[in-house]
C-alpha cells in the first residue's frame, strides 16, 4: 500500500496499564476505508513496526477492486496478510504472487523495489471482499541496503498457537515458543489472535515493544474496554493479558526490539539517513527504468505513481 501523507491518527493521552492510546482515522479512497495506526504523533514504531494500516473491510460490485500502482520502496519490509480477500502482487524482481487469507506476503526493499497490487481479474468479475492488514518493518542500519528480496508462505506454514477460547496464528517472528518461517533482520513478533467471548491472551513477555490493535470486536486489558480500530502500545516488562468482550474479538499483537538509530519516513520511503531518501525521491521522479535504480514490475509497466510536485518539495520526518 503506498503511503498516503493526509491520514493523521489520534493520540488521547493513555491511561492504565497503556503507555499509547491510538486512534486511526478512517478515510474513504474510492468506496474503500483505509486506517492507519502508525507512524502516530506520539508513537512513530512499536518495535521495528513503522507503518500500519486497516484495509477495509470493503465489498465491490462486479469490475470493482483494488489498483495499487506500481511504486517504489527503500529501506523496509512489507507484510501483507488478509482476512477476506486477494491481492495480485507484482514487483520488480520478477515476482508475481497472488496472496489469500491466512497466508503471508514479504517484500523485503532493502536498497530499493517496486511493486504493485491489484484484484485479479478472475475475482472483478464477481461481488468481492476486502479486509485486511499492511505493515512496514524498518530494517536495520546495518541492512538497509541488501538486496530487495521477496518471500511467500502458505496459511499451513504458519504456527498456531491453540488455548480454550484462543487460536493465535504466528506471522513474523518469535513468541510462545514458536517461530514463523518468514525471514527475519530483527527482533519480532506478530500475531493474528482470534478469540472466543470472554477468552484471555497473555501478550508475550519476550520482546521489548509489545502492542495490540482491535480489528474485530472488543477486548478489556487492566479495566479498560477497548472496541476495534484501536491500537494499544504497552510499558516494556508489565505484564498484559487481552480479554474478549461479549462477541468476541480478533487482534493483530505486534511488537519486538526498539530501533537504536533514529529513522525517517517521507512517502514510501523509510531510511536512517534523509540523503538516502532523498537520492530515492530523485531517482523515482527521473523515471529512468533502465540506467536508474529503480525499474517497474515486469506485467506491471505501463504506469506507475508519480510523486506530485507539491509534496516533492517536503522534507522526510522523524
Amino acid at each position: 500500500m503506498s503511503w498516503n501523507p493526509t491520514q493523521s491518527p489520534e493520540c488521547p493521552n493513555a491511561a492504565g496499564a497503556l503507555e499509547t492510546l491510538i486512534i486511526p482515522r478512517a478515510r474513504d479512497i474510492g468506496g474503500f476505508d483505509v486506517r492507519r495506526a502508525l507512524p502516530s504523533p506520539k508513537r512513530q514504531m512499536v518495535g521495528p513496526f513503522i507503518f500500519f494500516d486497516q484495509m477495509g473491510p470493503a465489498e465491490f460490485i462486479t469490475d470493482g477492486g483494488i489498483d495499487v500502482r506500481p511504486h517504489p520502496h527503500i529501506g523496509l519490509g512489507t507484510v501483507t496478510y488478509l482476512y477476506q480477500g486477494e491481492f495480485e502482487h507484482r514487483d520488480s524482481i520478477g515476482t508475481h504472487q497472488m496472496i489469500y487469507p491466512g497466508e503471508v506476503n514479504w517484500m523485503t526493499a532493502g536498497r530499493g523495489v517496486t511493486h504493485s497490487e491489484r484484484t485479479s481479474e478472475e475475482t472483478r468479475a464477481k461481488r468481492n471482499k476486502l479486509f485486511g492488514i499492511q505493515t512496514w518493518i524498518a530494517l536495520p542500519e546495518d541492512k538497509e541496503d541488501i538486496a530487495p528480496d521477496f518471500e511467500h508462505h502458505k496459511e499451513m506454514a504458519l504456527p498456531v498457537i491453540t488455548d480454550t477460547g484462543v487460536t493465535a496464528r504466528l506471522i513474523l517472528g518469535d513468541a510462545y515458543g514458536e517461530t514463523s518461517p518468514v525471514t527475519m533482520h530483527s527482533e519480532t513478533f506478530y500475531a493474528d489472535v482470534v478469540l472466543a467471548a470472554g477468552a484471555s491472551f497473555p501478550l508475550p513477555d519476550n520482546h521489548e515493544d509489545r502492542g495490540i490493535y482491535v480489528t474485530e470486536g472488543s477486548i478489556e486489558v487492566a479495566g479498560d474496554t477497548f472496541p476495534a480500530g484501536r491500537m494499544m502500545v504497552f510499558r516494556p516488562g508489565d505484564s498484559i493479558s487481552a480479554k474478549a468482550g461479549p462477541q468476541g474479538a480478533r487482534l493483530m499483537v505486534l511488537g519486538g526490539a526498539t530501533m537504536n538509530e533514529k529513522r525517517y519516513i517521507w512517502w514510501n520511503f523509510v531510511s536512517s539517513s534523509k540523503d538516502k531518501i532523498e537520492e530515492a525521491k530523485e531517482a523515482w521522479m527521473a523515471a529512468d527504468w533502465e540506467n536508474g535504480p529503480f525499474q517497474l514490475p515486469p506485467g506491471d509497466d505501463a504506469e506507475h505513481i508519480p510523486i506530485t510536485p507539491e509534496y516533492a518539495r517536503t522534507t522526510p520526518k522523524d
